[in-house]
């Protein structure tokens, strides 16, 4: 069996464009590898299904590759919503940093709760001082809130929930069993992944990432959210090529709605925490009861066993945790956090998981037999900090209008540009057939 495990070798694919994000690990060098391992299992599976006669050339734009790692779409006219809450960020506590992670209602309310203050920042710093960072963390997280106290490296590698991690396959493939893939006469060397179904339950940002990647070789990707939820600082960015539509899932009518789309789906692809599929009725003997040929991938944040294996995070909580935030200050000589440039483990994370999708599909047109794949954000983490750094002497920065496309998108939200393709395979350049839309926009059927 050859499911994908690690990141592929360089002589495995072409490259082209210099340059680095500004930081302490090596930014740009696992985003160029995380875009040639989907180029790597998409080869695969191009092969497996008789797409192409010969092995097709992997080609990664290094630049493009370090600028997807940040914003793809720049609007024409008009801003972009807000990405962070009014208290969500970084402060000092009695003994060292903390970041709280306010975006949602809910984690913002635990916050508030624990702290005993209105959602004032000022009053929030003042009591974040007067208690202990990994106290108030524990706080937090008890209250149903999510929270990361500062820690080095050394600190992070200590500890019960490092330890576990480092333990942690980079993708871990669980599970085997045999499946029958769908036929797809739409499949072509230029579209290999057209007329795939891709039921997508995952949020920010992982996950969207690996699904808005395989929109982009033609799979059909349907988004699935609760009433009511938004995400407006990153949905402009990762909706793109997907459908997208609100369903009740705790509802008698929503979940059997879910059930039947997954009887449909080719790939599942979601981001629950252990025990939130059961409780919507999606047990694991659930889902191969009625959706035996799936594909199907998942994320967490922290990793897959250890104490902290079912807690709630993202990719700035995981960096002040893994000791990235505090080797990034000691690299920048700073008196306070320093993460990485950009969202780095969640953009990594996310085109490991498409990868993984490709990888299945691929052994299992040639009737081996798959596993689940799961990711996690940490184990991602402990990756970066080993990767070795190549180009430090031209810095890559802002984009600027010679990375975007010349074609005008209609977002949901209004016109803008996105940024040109990092990867290409052989006759397959990425596109999207359609352009990023509102959360809700679309039924919940397949098309």
């Amino acid at each position: 069996m050859t499911l994908l495990s690690v990141l592929p070798s360089p002589e495995g694919y072409r490259t082209t464009g210099t340059g680095a994000r500004p930081s302490v690990y090596a930014v740009s060098e696992l985003a160029t590898a995380s875009f040639a391992a989907v180029g790597q299992e998409l080869a695969h599976l191009m092969g497996a299904l008789n797409l192409t006669q010969n092995p097709p050339e992997i080609l990664v734009d290094h630049r493009l590759a370090s600028l997807w790692y940040g914003y793809s779409f720049k609007p024409d006219g008009w801003e972009m919503p807000n990405l962070w809450d009014s208290i969500a960020g970084d402060y000092l506590a009695n003994d060292g940093w903390i970041r709280l992670h306010t975006n949602l209602p809910l984690h913002r309310a635990a916050a508030l709760k624990v702290l005993k203050v209105k959602g004032d920042r000022d009053a929030v710093t003042k009591a974040v001082a007067t208690l202990s960072a990994a106290s108030l963390e524990n706080a937090i997280v008890a209250e149903g809130g999510v929270a990361a106290a500062m820690r080095s490296r050394g600190e992070w590698q200590d500890h019960p929930q490092g330890r576990a991690v480092s333990r942690d396959p980079l993708i871990g493939w669980h599970k085997p069993r045999q499946i029958k893939l769908r036929d797809r006469p739409q499949a072509t060397a230029k579209r290999p992944l057209a007329g795939l179904r891709v039921l997508d339950l995952t949020r920010v940002l992982a996950g969207p990432v690996s699904t808005r990647t395989l929109a982009g070789f033609g799979a059909e990707v349907l988004r699935i959210d609760p009433p009511g939820w938004d995400e407006p600082g990153v949905i402009p960015d990762i909706s793109l090529g997907k459908r997208c539509a609100y369903l009740d899932l705790k509802s008698p009518e929503g979940a059997e709605t879910l059930h039947a789309l997954l009887t449909q789906a080719d790939v599942f692809i979601h981001g629950y925490r252990p025990g939130a599929l059961d409780a919507l009725g999606l047990t694991q003997a659930k889902r191969d009861e009625i959706a035996p040929n799936r594909v199907e991938v998942t994320l967490n944040a922290y990793g897959w066993q250890g104490p902290w294996s079912s807690r709630r995070g993202f990719d700035s909580l995981v960096q002040m945790s893994s000791g990235i935030a505090d080797a990034g200050r000691v690299w920048a000589g700073a008196d306070k956090p320093t993460p990485l440039p950009v969202q780095a483990l969640d953009h990594a994370t996310g085109y490991l998981m498409a990868a993984a999708v490709l990888s299945a599909l691929s052994e299992a047109a040639k009737g081996a037999p798959i596993m689940q794949a799961r990711l996690s954000l940490a184990r991602t983490a402990d990756l970066l900090t080993i990767l070795g750094k190549f180009d430090t002497k031209t810095e890559i920065g802002a984009s600027v209008p010679a990375d975007f496309t010349t074609k005008t998108e209609t977002s949901g939200w209004g016109p803008g540009h996105r940024l040109k393709p990092a990867l290409s395979v052989g006759p397959a350049q990425m596109s999207w057939d359609l352009p990023a839309s509102k959360l809700g926009t679309s039924s919940a059927t397949w098309s």
